[in-house]
């Protein structure tokens, strides 16, 4: 196993985004892809952590830079000020989402018939929004996604999806969760969801250390919900 971090740029022709390539550089060319949406804050450690996981497990990962220019808040405030200019314009976001899995495809080392997308937080939303759009990839997946509708209610959703939720989550209540799930499948033909009692926003995240807001590491969730995203991945984009 030689495992391959880059540095990876890409473009819309307008704003650049930098993101980071990550493979087994021993396994054979090409294989599936997926892409890892970042929570909030940007791409960070965390994502790239999973994007390495990802490529021990022998897919061809692209940890996405939904802001531009490498951009990462270095504050709680800085992260919602940059999310909200995302969230006041979903179609960017989609946009956005729509070129990095259009460079995914594009890789040499992937084979853009088995493609997958995957987010966490408002990367999850970014991933929903993505398959919202009616763009063509294999597998949707969203831990702790904030599932607010965008707008497009009416194109087909081409992926299946998978949503791993926390069924105390402060960001997503049992309402937003159930109209979630009216919305697929309505649009989805193929979705799921696996939902983790006594379990909050951020569940993946050991940085997250704040019970009392809803935000907290759940250890036994991260692990059942990563188990779960591995056993979709081999069923979709093996």
């Amino acid at each position: 196993m030689t495992i391959i971090n880059l540095t990876h740029a890409y473009t819309d022709g307008e704003m650049t985004f930098i993101g980071r390539l990550i493979y087994d550089d021993a396994m054979p060319f090409p294989r599936a892809g997926v892409i890892v949406a970042p929570a909030f804050g940007g791409l960070g450690p965390l994502e790239v952590e999973r994007a390495i996981d990802l490529a021990k497990l022998g897919y061809v990962a692209l940890a996405v830079d939904y802001y531009g220019n490498g951009l990462r808040a270095h504050s709680e405030d800085e992260a919602f000020q940059l999310m909200n200019v995302l969230n006041n314009d979903r179609p960017r976001l989609a946009a956005r989402m729509n070129i990095a899995l259009s460079e995914l495809k594009s890789l040499p080392q992937v084979d853009p018939s088995r493609t997958a997308a995957m987010g966490y937080c408002f990367g999850g939303k970014a991933v929903l929004d993505l398959a919202r759009s009616g763009a063509d990839f294999r597998a949707a997946i969203s831990f702790h996604g904030v599932y607010d509708k965008s707008g497009n209610m009416h194109t087909p959703i081409v992926p299946s999806v998978l949503i791993l939720h926390g069924w105390e989550d402060p960001l997503a209540r049992p309402l937003e969760f159930t109209e979630l799930g009216a919305e697929l499948n309505a649009l989805c033909d193929d979705w799921q969801a696996l939902c983790f009692g006594k379990t909050g926003h951020a569940f993946t995240n050991p940085n997250a250390q704040s019970p009392d807001t809803g935000m907290a590491f759940n250890e036994r969730s991260s692990f059942r919900a990563w188990r779960a995203l591995v056993a979709f991945l081999d069923e979709r984009i093996r």
